[in-house]
């Protein structure tokens, strides 16, 4: 029945892969697109198999600063959601600054990060926590404020202390907000390492996929520059599926959202 359930969840995208794949290379032959305008499927996939090396290395590169900021995104988004759930006038007075601090643009903080941090790791992986705490802060907030009041109160008729109530109810309470809040954090955390490598890369260093990126636009390379860009999204969907594995093994036997 699993493996009968698996080939039923990947088998309709992995087709519709192939579809559009093979439909955008009959395409692009028949109007014979010039490749610096863009390239063929064929050709990005020739490229990859022949630079797996150099593709790996900048893959791992922007992999580690991207868990980097993820993780930290994490664990701060979380304790500022408890702090913020804490009170309504801590709520209140803090709150609509993080909202605003999401609608900066990265790219109007990018070069600031790369001023105070430097054009190295520390810079890119702030990039990215940048981009991916608010979804943390939203959903964790929101998961601890939706607790059933009639548990709050028989919690406090037991004589539970705030952090009694927080360990043992809030928090297992707000736990499908919180894996929803990393789900979208995962993907946005890549978007943010490549925004900020692209700064690297107009410095002229840096080996992540954002400098190479960069790197294959000043020289005309499309083939590179889709052969990276598609290996920073299936980074993405790699990080998303395993934040979607791990909210799934903790919910799947209590939460009808993960119940089969």
């Amino acid at each position: 029945m699993r493996g009968g359930k698996f080939i039923a969840n990947v088998l309709p995208p992995v087709l519709v892969l192939i579809v559009v794949t093979a439909a955008a290379e009959g395409i692009i032959r028949a109007l014979a697109v010039p490749m610096f305008l863009l390239p063929r499927p064929s050709t990005v996939l020739q490229y990859m198999a022949q630079h797996p090396a150099d593709l790996l290395a900048s893959l791992g590169t922007t992999a580690q600063a991207a868990l980097i900021g993820f993780f930290a995104s994490a664990v701060i988004g979380m304790i500022l959601a408890i702090s913020l759930s804490a009170s309504s006038v801590t709520r209140r007075a803090f709150y609509p600054y993080a909202v605003f601090f999401q609608t900066v643009p990265i790219v109007a903080i990018a070069p600031l990060l790369m001023i105070w941090c430097g054009p190295g790791l520390a810079a890119v992986a702030v990039s990215a926590l940048v981009v991916s705490i608010f979804p943390v802060i939203a959903n964790t907030l929101a998961g601890l404020l939706s607790t059933d009041p009639a548990l709050e109160d028989l919690f406090r008729l037991h004589g539970a202390g705030r952090w009694a109530r927080l360990w043992k109810l809030k928090l297992p309470s707000a736990t499908p907000h919180i894996v929803t809040g990393l789900r979208i954090a995962a993907g946005l955390a890549v978007i943010g390492t490549v925004v900020g490598e692209f700064l690297v890369g107009l410095m002229g260093s840096g080996e992540g996929l954002g400098v190479r990126i960069v790197s294959a636009k000043k020289l005309g390379r499309t083939d590179e520059l889709f052969a990276a860009v598609l290996i920073a999204s299936l980074l993405g969907l790699a990080m998303f599926a395993a934040v979607n594995l791990a909210g799934r093994l903790l919910l799947r036997h209590w939460h009808a959202s993960e119940q089969d």
